[in-house]
C-alpha cells in the first residue's frame, strides 16, 4: 500500500539541529496518526513522535521539549524538526502509520558526534 520515503538525515555535532522529512508514495483517503520511529544499532525500534490528524502530539521523555513533529498537508509531508541534538538521538529514523510494524521504509540515518 503507501511507501514512505524519509530524507534529511546526516551527521552533526551535539546541540545541533535537523529537520527529517517523510513523504508517501500516494495520498491517503483518510489521513491516519502518523509518528516518528528510531533504531540504534542493537536495540528495539521504538516510537520518537506522534502526530495525530486532529494536530495532537505526544513525545518519548527524552525527546520532549528538542523535538517536534508537524504535518504540512497540502505537501503530503511529515516532518520531525530536532534540535540540541544529543549522541542518544543517533539512530535510523522511520516514519510510519502509529500502531502499524510493517511497510517500513529505508528510513533516513542521524548520527550526533563530536
Amino acid at each position: 500500500q503507501e511507501q514512505f520515503v524519509e530524507s534529511g538525515g546526516g551527521l552533526v555535532q551535539p546541540g545541533e539541529s535537523l529537520r527529517l522529512s517523510c513523504t508517501t508514495s500516494g495520498r491517503f483517503d483518510k489521513i491516519p496518526d502518523l509518528a516518528w520511529y528510531r533504531q540504534a544499532p542493537g536495540k528495539q525500534r521504538e516510537l520518537v513522535a506522534g502526530w495525530r490528524s486532529g494536530g495532537l502530539t505526544n513525545y518519548q521523555d527524552s525527546v520532549q521539549g528538542r523535538f517536534f513533529i508537524f504535518r504540512d498537508n497540502t505537501k503530503n509531508t511529515l516532518y520531525l524538526q530536532m534540535r540540541d541534538l544529543k549522541p542518544e538521538d543517533t539512530g535510523v529514523y522511520y516514519c510510519n502509520i502509529q500502531g502499524r510494524w510493517t511497510n517500513w521504509g529505508r528510513g533516513t540515518q542521524v548520527t550526533v558526534s563530536s
